[in-house]
């Protein structure tokens, strides 16, 4: 089965480009309801993994922290003012010195994944963990993360290695679906107390988890019911807390471009938007394609999502 299209570019009236990619839509059981092209693709998970990350960093941090540090945790930042102050403020309170990120950047504290890295490095000082190695599949962090990875997704990943450093998971699409799924009801696993932390935070914070015009952030604040995290290579993940469902979108290409209009169509056939979030949303659903400074057409998703009927 090969991957199927999720979204056109339309350029002066001619279509000019058309995303291809791959969804798969599961409940907490894990069960596939809906897909689009290759549910059972395997791709890495990426940034869509953070709050989970987060979630193994909170268990370790016996700190009262607010939910903009916890939200920065979870999240991929645009490195606005706001977000490096969360990420300095994380690593003051955890007596951790902005020295010790390792963030591939000129400007470490800057880099989209630092807020992921503070936290990484606050439960290590608090666990008594090394600093200098947090980065490595060998650290006591990340050898929390695989078991809880497992465990959500019901399947045993491929590790590999992030673009900040860290390690990556690589999961069929249908699984990183059912993990998102299991989101929505943390108090099965045995991090439920820091996963049901991540999720609120994120739900309490969205602009902490990505910022102005980001998808993930957007969706949120249209809807407040479900969480949504953004990855690399144009993966979207996405879970209804009331509902149960999760959420999983790839791009073939990588092509970013396509995976907000793509991941909101999908919400809204799954009746998942909140009433008038479909109208907030416009601007990350039908993206502006522009030529000489002006507006000349749009993105536009063309998907439909096929329902299982087991």
């Amino acid at each position: 089965m090969g991957s199927a299209p999720l979204v056109q570019v339309v350029r002066s009236g001619v279509i000019e480009s058309v995303h291809l990619g791959d969804i798969a839509v599961c409940d907490e059981a894990g069960r596939l309801i809906a897909s689009v092209g290759d549910p059972d693709r395997i791709v890495f998970a990426r940034s869509c993994m953070k709050p989970i990350q987060a979630a193994v960093s909170l268990a370790s941090i016996d700190l009262a922290l607010p939910a903009r540090e916890i939200a920065i945790m979870c999240s991929s930042h645009n490195g606005e003012p706001i977000h490096v102050r969360a990420v300095r403020r994380l690593l003051r309170r955890g007596g951790v010195a902005e020295a010790a990120l390792r963030t591939p950047a000129a400007r470490p504290v800057f880099h989209d994944c630092s807020g992921n890295h503070a936290g990484m490095l606050v439960a290590s000082a608090q666990a008594g963990w090394p600093l200098d190695t947090y980065r490595s599949r060998s650290h006591p962090h990340h050898r929390r993360v695989l078991p809880l990875v497992r465990a959500l997704s019901g399947a045993r990943p491929i590790v590999g290695v992030d673009g900040c450093g860290i390690p990556v998971h690589g999961l069929p699409l249908r699984a990183i679906a059912t993990m998102y799924a299991r989101l929505a009801a943390p108090e099965a696993t045995d991090a439920g107390r820091a996963l049901a932390l991540a999720i609120a935070a994120m739900r309490t914070e969205p602009y902490l988890v990505g910022g102005k015009a980001r998808d993930d952030t957007a969706i949120m604040q249209a809807t407040p019911d479900l969480v949504v995290k953004e990855g690399a290579e144009a993966l979207d993940c996405a879970v209804s807390l009331s509902a149960g469902i999760g959420v999983a979108v790839k791009v073939a290409d990588g092509g970013y471009r396509a995976a907000g209009p793509a991941t909101i169509a999908v919400l809204g056939q799954l009746g998942l938007l909140a009433p008038g979030a479909r109208r907030r949303l416009r601007p990350n659903l039908r993206p502006t394609v522009r030529g000489g400074g002006r507006p000349v057409g749009h993105l536009e998703a063309i998907l439909t999502l096929t329902l299982d009927r087991a």
